[in-house]
């Protein structure tokens, strides 16, 4: 039997502390000489609401011993927070790496705060396209798949055609999407749907064709017809595999994404992340970074409670 853990109560304290000691750093030391930006608030802000999250979890906990998963992340909210700290110490108040670069985390809250309204805009225009693209994907890659590990004449025609090209990134298809389509949006689309096809039509196909055999003889002898065998067994008994595809292609699309909106896609946080870098903005540069692992960790989020709640006999096998 597990032992309780008895240092429960000084963890909850940690990430406090940590986030304390990072606040007086900021309020004590002064920023370095050759740093001519005005001072913005924001970073202060940040630490003092933080302060005052982590306390009030921390005393709920020792209150009433609750707070378990706060408790648990305590050690690592607290790390990130001396990791920022440092960079602030290199960044802001000593200057020990070139701030043009590195940006002090002032810098990139300032971006945040002021140009939101904008971020948001190009987080629409890619959320649109990669949806778009994601939608295509995955219908195609399923289609293409069941064909391939259900019909043996489609097997014969499709196998050696996807064996082909789909191991080639996406990307090297750039030129002709660009040839081929009217508008570099709708290049952008089919090459987001082609990085997404190619696993999904794999584990698709994987899946179909690794069902037990029983399953489908029970299916026959109550009577099934070819497509109910093809609905009612062999693609509920191939979710698991079609869900890794489907998480493999989504964690495709995101790099296919920011290459295809460097293209000619106007809007986007890709291009809004190529147009800073091309600028020196590059505190705009890491506030783009940081929507985008905001953003996309939430869509992995949502497609894993998805996956959870058509496959909850597997829940907690694989997690995110």
């Amino acid at each position: 039997m597990a032992q309780p853990d008895t240092i429960a109560p000084l963890r909850a304290f940690f990430a406090p502390l940590a986030i304390f000691i990072t606040l007086i750093l900021q309020l004590l030391l002064p920023k370095a000489s050759t740093i001519t930006a005005k001072s913005e608030p924001w970073f202060t802000d940040l630490l003092l609401i933080a302060l005052g999250l982590t306390v009030g979890l921390a005393l709920y906990h020792l209150i009433t011993s609750k707070a378990q998963r706060y408790v648990y992340k305590s050690y690592f909210i607290g790390g990130v927070f001396l990791v920022l700290g440092l960079y602030n110490l290199v960044t802001l108040k000593y200057a020990l790496i070139n701030p043009l670069f590195f940006p002090s985390p002032e810098s990139i809250l300032d971006v945040l705060v002021k140009d939101w309204a904008f971020l948001l805009k190009c987080l629409a225009y890619s959320t649109r396209l990669l949806f778009l693209g994601l939608l295509f994907g995955i219908v195609t890659g399923l289609v293409t798949g069941i064909l391939i590990g259900w019909y043996t004449k489609w097997n014969y025609w499709l196998s050696p055609v996807v064996k082909l090209f789909g191991p080639i990134p996406s990307t090297a298809f750039i030129p002709i999407a660009l040839s081929a389509f009217a508008t570099s949006f709708q290049a952008s689309v089919f090459l987001i749907a082609l990085s997404t096809w190619f696993p999904i039509t794999i584990l698709t196909n994987s899946g179909i064709v690794n069902v037990k055999k029983q399953f489908f003889e029970v299916a026959d002898t109550m009577g099934a017809s070819n497509v109910q065998k093809i609905f009612k067994v062999a693609i509920p008994g191939a979710l698991p595999d079609i869900f890794v595809g489907i998480f493999n292609g989504i964690c495709s699309s995101f790099i296919t994404l920011m290459t295809a909106e460097m293209i000619g896609v106007k809007y986007g946080i890709g291009w809004y992340i190529n147009w800073q870098r091309q600028i020196m903005g590059y505190a705009n540069v890491y506030a783009g970074l940081l929507v985008i692992a905001i953003s996309f960790s939430l869509i992995i989020t949502i497609f894993f409670k998805i996956r959870d709640h058509f496959l909850r006999w597997q829940k907690g096998i694989i997690q995110w």
